[in-house]
């Protein structure tokens, strides 16, 4: 079973938030509401998220703020936000949102299939990453047992292998197949780049799991990739 993604919806007012939930409703994800700055923090403690919605006028801790605590954190800097406002105070405005660590900055009222279209690519980024964690779990194991094989152990690496070699292929071709769509299309560059890191992580997964064939040699320099 296909676990689904969590996408963090960041807004004070809760009509805004039912709004922003009937758009994404048919990702068919799982959608995570938080009415303020220090409720979307606690919610990045625990669990992993595709992409944050974030409004930037909320009061208290304001968007802006909320951003620069989650690029902080080792656990959440990577994750992509998106910034939604009401207001438009110019480029001045919209490069503050940039700096902040936003993805995207769009303002209110916006179009209801741009943004459910701008989220499903990070979602679809956010999947292939989960797949390819998956493929480097198994890669350790893998080579955690390599010393281990002998006489019959070593048919059932074999067969581990190409198991895992076959997997790889699968996401390595979804991957491609992204990458050119998002390249077609002409998304946001950052979303571009992070297709574009995903596709250098499987070259290099790829590359180790090429290693343990046989007649390759050691496995160590394998070892100090992962």
């Amino acid at each position: 079973m296909v676990q689904k993604a969590k996408i963090l919806l960041v807004d004070d007012r809760p009509e805004n938030l039912l709004a922003l939930e009937a758009i994404l409703s048919a990702l068919d994800q799982t959608l995570v509401r938080a009415s303020s700055g220090e409720e979307a923090l606690k919610a990045l403690l625990t669990d992993d998220f595709a992409v944050i919605l974030l409004d930037v006028q909320m009061p208290g801790m304001d968007g802006f703020e909320t951003a620069a605590h989650i690029k902080r954190r080792e656990r959440t800097r990577d994750i992509p936000i998106i910034f939604l406002t009401a207001i438009n105070h110019g480029p001045h405005h919209t490069f503050r949102g940039y700096a902040a660590g936003a993805v995207d900055y769009i303002s209110k009222p916006f179009d209801p299939w741009v943004l459910r279209a701008k989220v499903s690519v990070f979602v679809e980024l956010y999947m292939k990453n989960c797949q390819l964690r998956e493929q480097a779990s198994l890669l350790r194991l893998q080579l955690e047992g390599n010393g281990k094989d002998v006489g019959g152990e070593a048919k059932e690496s074999a067969g581990l292998l190409a198991e895992l070699s076959a997997r790889l292929a699968a996401v390595e071709e979804q991957a491609e197949a992204l990458t050119k769509q998002l390249n077609d299309e002409s998304t946001d560059a950052a979303a571009v780049a992070t297709a574009a890191h995903l596709e250098r992580k499987l070259t290099g997964l790829r590359r180790a799991l090429d290693a343990l064939e046989p007649g390759t040699g050691s496995t160590s320099s394998v070892s100090s990739q992962n």
